[in-house]
């Protein structure tokens, strides 16, 4: 099989939606291309959210929720007919580079463990027959629940009650060569582990690290660690060649009582610290060479997601799309700042100076595509 490249540099983000204060999709966009993430995760297929990435040159991962694997699991007409209205029909122009069947579907209750295997095969074998298997990647997220134990790295297996399932998951994947999808996030492990782990390992930060006795590898932080723990379970299962990558990862900058972690120094500090990370083009101690790729989560804080307070805070930007704490993205500015610039009265040879202050202000994010029709309109 040919494998589909779907992902381009080293760094993504994800394009969660469980608020009702965030940016417009096509404001989404221009936040995006002005902050130069050109890979992107969405946990569904909402269709504004194509439309608006139609033309960009964005590169998008679409979501198959797993509410949706028991029909597209038990039916292929079921399958044909999601892959045409939801990838087919947006393709050339919304740079569709994958399907991410499920999210963290193995490993925690069994609910839809039984479908996901069927709803991979039928998706992708869809994509087969309209001829854009080589185009579009199929992939599923996991996250750590899958592991029985992830320290040292090398110790790590497969769970004895998620084999029965993703054994002739990764069968399937090595063949049309799709990589293993991992949630990473050294932030719970430090939460859960506080006692054992060094919070300097979880930011990048410097500490003296972690040595694993059987590889004699020595880890300077938590992820690389938690993904050389995915390759040993790779290793050990039988699929040692497959790649990881990592779809989720992030740190809060807020939380609750009892998530002293959660602050926008500790969230600033491990997205910078990951940020440079990335751009060394590396890869782990155990597989020097295989560069890492990392999905953030994710743009913004999320004001309607359930659970702890953290939850609701792991953006890069806050819903007006201003940055949350400082990495090096610029984000929109304030409403304020929008409306100084509005409020501007060209005067003299307009014409210039309106394309002028458009150019400028698109270019480094002021603008919204609202705040661009409105300035032309009142000019």
């Amino acid at each position: 099989s040919v494998t589909v490249q779907a992902f381009t540099g080293t760094y993504g983000i994800n394009y969660g939606r469980i608020a009702n204060n965030i940016l417009s999709p096509d404001d989404v966009v221009t936040l995006l291309r002005a902050a130069k993430i050109k890979n992107v995760r969405i946990y569904d297929f909402d269709h504004s959210v194509l439309k608006a990435f139609s033309g960009t040159g964005l590169e998008l991962v679409v979501g198959l929720p797993n509410e949706n694997l028991r029909d597209v699991s038990a039916n292929a007409d079921h399958a044909m007919n999601w892959v045409k209205d939801n990838v087919l029909a947006y393709l050339p122009d919304t740079h569709i580079r994958g399907i991410a069947i499920g999210n963290e579907v193995l490993g925690s209750s069994d609910e839809f463990s039984g479908f996901l295997l069927g709803a991979v095969k039928n998706v992708y074998n869809a994509l087969d027959k309209l001829k854009l298997s080589h185009l579009v990647q199929i992939t599923t997220a996991h996250s750590q629940a899958v592991f029985a134990d992830s320290f040292p790295p090398s110790s790590c297996v497969f769970k004895d009650n998620v084999v029965q399932y993703m054994k002739p998951l990764l069968e399937f994947f090595s063949q049309i060569g799709s990589p293993f999808c991992l949630n990473a996030y050294p932030f719970l492990a430090y939460m859960y582990n506080k006692d054992q782990i060094d919070i300097n390992y979880a930011l990048f930060l410097p500490t003296k690290g972690a040595d694993d006795p059987k590889t004699k590898l020595h880890y300077d932080n938590l992820l690389d660690a938690q993904i050389d723990a995915a390759y040993a379970a790779l290793e050990d299962a039988g699929y040692g060649k497959m790649e990881v990558i990592v779809t989720e990862t992030g740190w809060a900058s807020h939380g609750d009582e009892n998530e002293a972690a959660a602050t926008a120094n500790n969230a600033r500090t491990y997205n910078y610290n990951l940020r440079k990370r990335l751009a060394k083009m590396k890869g782990t101690p155990l597989r020097p060479k295989s560069v890492l790729k990392v999905y953030v989560f994710a743009i913004f804080n999320e004001n309607l997601k359930p659970g702890p307070t953290s939850e609701r805070n792991f953006g890069l930007f806050k819903p007006d799309g201003s940055i949350s704490y400082d990495i090096g993205f610029h984000g929109f500015k304030s409403s304020s700042a929008d409306s100084s610039l509005l409020s501007l009265k060209v005067q003299g040879n307009s014409s210039i100076q309106l394309v002028w202050l458009l150019l400028h202000n698109i270019n480094n994010g002021y603008c919204t595509t609202a705040c661009v029709v409105k300035m032309v309109i009142e000019h």
